[in-house]
């Protein structure tokens, strides 16, 4: 008689699957979960559970370490260690009962072959929360630690600790879209900055809002980048390292005419598709903006610069577990050569707006200062109010990252000179 298939929950199969190649290096968890989700076609709940599972345990990896690193002797397979770290993150932080995390993730290692039976359920039956220490309790590296503290001072401690939470999923929805998203089912709650904060019974794709073209996801702090322009209706605007688009498709619902540059080819085709969704359009160029930029200078230019990311650490934990204090010098370096020659581009009098969605002083208010210093033409000049909550920072202005809203630098520099055109 053939022994019966072991049985195991298909949405933790899948979360173990996606941190395995997360944690190796190998992808981001956004693409890589979305893709698992869309070929696995899970129900609602078991794709939220999967969902919860992957950047639940990213975010607290360094505390899940810690309480499994005097439990473990030796080399650990890559997928026993994923098995281990989600197994932990419902034990020690969702509060999962203990026998109910041993009985299912020991399931789990002997049906998906993904691990030591015998090793799971010894370990899973003995992890503990590790001594508590301002690294396990943010679930930070002491050199992060110092760079939230440094950039938040009073504000640090709450800002912190959100960064543990689950992120919203933020869309700037039309009124049609509301409407539509309320119908089919899904809670749409105002948020900061005009961006509504929504939680879906399917994935957005799904909606007919997403379909229409009537919401499109975005931070509140993203987009008060592109409150930092100001007025931009009838304006030429250079989108600067514009990525997939997003910022310049809210710029061009504003009314501006935006021409994208990007270094790579492969993110304009994004953009073109998602612009073409919302019913809007813009223009692209391929450039690597490390080198001088032969276009017609613009009144309004946008550089948001290529940087660590760590104001995106809620919604990008995989972040902290390869960000090294040297890849900050190495970013900033980047950006102190792309910032001249967005300046270049900008008219006498006219506006360069530069932000990163970072919170390092390097990459934000010491590139700015070192950048003033050599370009006496430009001035910096205070941000205006921008929907989200901001506390100083240099020059400019740094997004506190709480609630879900992410750590932006944003600074505005004004060219010296008559404005024209």
């Amino acid at each position: 008689m053939t022994a019966p298939r072991p049985t195991f929950n298909p949405a933790r199969a899948l979360a173990v699957r996606v941190l395995t190649r997360v944690l190796a290096g190998e992808t981001f968890a956004a693409p890589a979960l979305d893709a698992a989700l869309a070929q696995a076609r899970l129900p609602a709940r078991d794709a939220g559970l999967a969902t919860h599972v992957v950047y639940g345990t990213l975010r607290h990896a360094p505390m899940l370490e810690a309480a499994l690193t005097p439990l473990l002797r030796g080399e650990t397979h890559p997928r026993a260690r994923a098995l281990l770290l989600a197994g932990s993150f419902e034990k020690l932080v969702l509060g999962t009962p203990p026998h109910a995390v041993v009985s299912e993730y020991v399931g789990l290692a002997r049906g998906a072959r993904l691990a030591p039976p015998g090793l799971v359920n010894a370990v899973l039956r003995r992890v503990e929360r590790p001594a508590e220490s301002d690294e396990t309790r943010y679930a930070l590296p002491g050199w992060l630690l110092e760079v939230f503290r440094t950039s938040y001072g009073e504000r640090a401690g709450g800002v912190l600790s959100n960064l543990l939470e689950p992120q919203p999923l933020w869309l700037s929805v039309t009124d049609a879209g509301v409407r539509s998203l309320e119908a089919e089912g899904h809670v749409v709650e105002p948020g900061p900055n005009g961006v509504d904060r929504v939680t879906l019974a399917r994935p957005l794709r799904e909606t007919a809002a997403y379909r229409k073209g009537q919401a499109q996801p975005i931070n509140p702090a993203s987009l008060a980048v592109v409150d930092a322009l100001g007025d931009v209706a009838e304006q030429r605007v250079l989108d600067l390292a514009g990525g997939a688009g997003v910022k310049a498709a809210m710029l061009a619902a504003r009314g501006a005419g935006v021409t994208s540059v990007d270094l790579m080819a492969r993110k304009h085709d994004a953009a073109r598709a998602n612009l073409g969704r919302l019913g809007l359009r813009a223009d692209f160029l391929t450039h690597d903006l490390t080198a001088p930029l032969d276009v017609p200078p613009a009144l309004l230019v946008l550089l948001d610069a290529p940087c660590t990311g760590t104001g995106t650490l809620r919604s990008h934990p995989e972040i902290k577990l390869r960000l090294t204090p040297g890849a900050v010098g190495e970013l900033a370096a980047l950006q102190a050569r792309m910032l001249p020659n967005a300046a270049a581009l900008v008219q006498p009098g006219g506006l360069l707006v530069y932000s990163v969605c970072s919170v390092t002083p390097e990459e934000g208010p010491e590139v700015v200062r070192d950048f003033l210093a050599a370009h006496p033409d430009f001035v910096p000049e205070p941000v205006p109010e921008l929907g989200v909550p901001t506390v100083p920072a240099g020059d400019g202005v740094l997004t506190v990252a709480e609630g879900g809203v992410d750590g932006f630098f944003i600074t505005r520099l004004r060219r010296a000179g008559p404005a024209s055109g």
